[in-house]
């Protein structure tokens, strides 16, 4: 039997389960079964390394506060020692935050899974597509410091995405586009004025030009005189908000009251943002790349995910 720290006599799927669990924090078994084992008719097999990876003490479970259709199922997310173990490989960005067995079972479950959710919709449809996301292809909760010269001295800000994806996608002549997106989830809980803050925020991330304090050189990596995103980002990510767990008439509605406040906010007209708004339900039935976005600003037409034009939301045939 392994050590607690090695991964040595582990299984393949197992070793492909931590740095997943690692990266995401808590995931559902349905969850995993799609993203790692989606060829498989049943999850026997993945529940197996899943308790081979808990007896080891690399990993925990809990249940699922509201199971779908009353259901209970089970929830997993790594031990101390089972990020360890990822952490000595290297393979991933280390993380600060670890969850907890209170935090998984506390009522941010739903919104973390919700997370997980957006990016499974991407990786499902990039491997019916022949385009590249992957189990890996999107970070939570990455932070990014921003700060307005009208500030005082020292005061930050920090934006901080629900999730910030990779995806390259092939296009019909055969070029390969690298696309990247800031991701906002909503569940239908937070107030429209909220969000609306984070749009603000979004646009001060444009612009914002990173300056050092007095007396200080810039961090490692900064170039004086430009903005922020570009020593992180070849492009700047465009804003995709995902909304979820509320009827349809209702989620519409909340994205009329956020393109309402985007259209009244002055510095978002002085720094336009690739900006757009979805459901959670259309970005899994008809995929990124139909017209299922309406874009935060100007004219309302749907588009999709690149944020451009398109016709009207049709079906499409896996």
């Amino acid at each position: 039997m392994p050590s607690p720290r090695t991964a040595c006599g582990l299984s393949r799927l197992a070793q492909q389960l931590l740095p997943v669990l690692y990266q995401h924090r808590l995931l559902a078994t349905s969850q995993l079964h799609t993203l790692l084992t989606p060829e498989a008719r049943s999850t026997v097999y993945l529940r197996r390394q899943l308790g081979e990876l808990c007896t080891l003490g690399f990993a925990s479970t809990t249940v699922r506060r509201n199971g779908r259709m009353g259901r209970s199922e089970f929830l997993w997310f790594l031990t101390p020692d089972g990020c360890e173990l990822v952490e000595q490989n290297r393979e991933i960005t280390q993380r600060a935050y670890r969850i907890s067995p209170v935090t998984a079972a506390s009522q941010l479950q739903d919104h973390t899974l919700a997370v997980v959710d957006t990016g499974i919709a991407f990786t499902t449809w990039a491997r019916r597509s022949g385009d590249e996301c992957g189990p890996l292809d999107w970070e939570s909760e990455l932070a990014h410091r921003i700060r307005d010269g009208d500030n005082r001295l020292g005061d930050e800000a920090v934006l901080v995405p629900d999730a910030v994806l990779r995806y390259t996608r092939t296009t019909d002549t055969g070029r390969r586009r690298m696309l990247s997106f800031f991701l906002e989830i909503d569940r239908a809980t937070m107030q429209t004025t909220r969000l609306g803050q984070k749009l603000t925020a979004y646009a001060r991330y444009a612009t914002y030009l990173p300056q050092p304090l007095p007396g200080r050189r810039p961090a490692p990596g900064t170039v004086a005189g430009r903005e922020a995103w570009r020593d992180r980002y070849p492009a700047l990510p465009r804003l995709l908000f995902v909304f979820t767990g509320a009827s349809e008439t209702v989620l519409a509605r909340r994205i009329d009251d956020l393109r309402a406040l985007a259209e009244a906010d002055t510095r978002l007209r002085r720094n336009p943002l690739n900006a757009g708004a979805t459901t959670l339900d259309q970005l899994r039935d008809h995929g990124p790349f139909a017209p299922i976005v309406t874009p935060l600003l100007g004219n309302p037409t749907p588009t999709d995910v690149l944020m451009t034009p398109a016709h009207p939301v049709r079906a499409e045939t896996p």
